[in-house]
């Protein structure tokens, strides 16, 4: 039976991987694991100072190798100091996104070559996979419908072609990784995704 697992949430904005990511570290913890819970980006101080950058409205006029950049060294602080710890000592770690989210935002909207975010996500992350990605799926549409305009920030406040191109690459990703990815109907109520999240997390941890 497996103890640590790291597990992965993806998708566009406003498909609701941050309630399921909750909803499972909840359920986790009433099962007597031991879990830690964190997110993309940010998590450690560094980290956070750098989501800060990131996400403000103000840096609108941020170039794309700028961003990915930014995004490899808050996951290269956040993956060292808190989440290969955390797996070392044999906890459950869940992420609201992790390196996927690179690949989709700054590789299929922005066009930054795959194999050069490759290259960085490897020293970035120490090489480290999740062991299961869960991706909600949900057209573009229908997501950002679900956050308020005032409220967005820079990447929220991009344009529906660029949060369709975003929902395209993680769709891709999953198909070229089935092994590590499993997609969900974003469509289905919370309860019924939840439930279909922990069906699948109970029989990894089984193993």
């Amino acid at each position: 039976m497996k103890k640590s697992l790291f597990i992965t949430f993806e998708g566009i904005e406003g498909c609701g991987k941050s309630t399921q990511a909750r909803m499972l570290k909840e359920f986790l913890l009433r099962e007597g694991k031991r879990v830690f819970l964190t997110r993309e980006p940010g998590g450690p101080k560094i980290a956070e100072k750098i989501r800060e950058i990131l996400l403000s409205v103000e840096n609108k006029k941020m170039l794309p190798q700028t961003e990915v950049l930014l995004y490899m060294a808050a996951r290269s602080q956040h993956t060292g100091e808190w989440i290969i710890p955390e797996l070392e000592k044999g906890k459950i770690v869940i992420s609201d996104r992790y390196y996927d989210s690179t690949f989709a935002y700054q590789g299929a909207a922005r066009k930054i070559d795959g194999k050069l975010i490759d290259t960085i996500r490897r020293y970035a992350t120490f090489g480290l996979v999740p062991d299961i990605t869960f991706l909600v799926d949900l057209p573009e549409e229908i997501g950002l419908s679900r956050i308020l305009a005032k409220d967005a920030d820079r990447l929220e406040q991009e344009s529906m072609e660029f949060h369709k191109k975003v929902r395209e690459g993680f769709l891709d990703l999953a198909n070229k990784e089935p092994e590590r990815f499993v997609v969900l109907d974003g469509n289905k109520s919370i309860k019924e995704i939840h439930k279909n999240v922990i069906s699948i997390i109970l029989k990894e941890l089984n193993k």
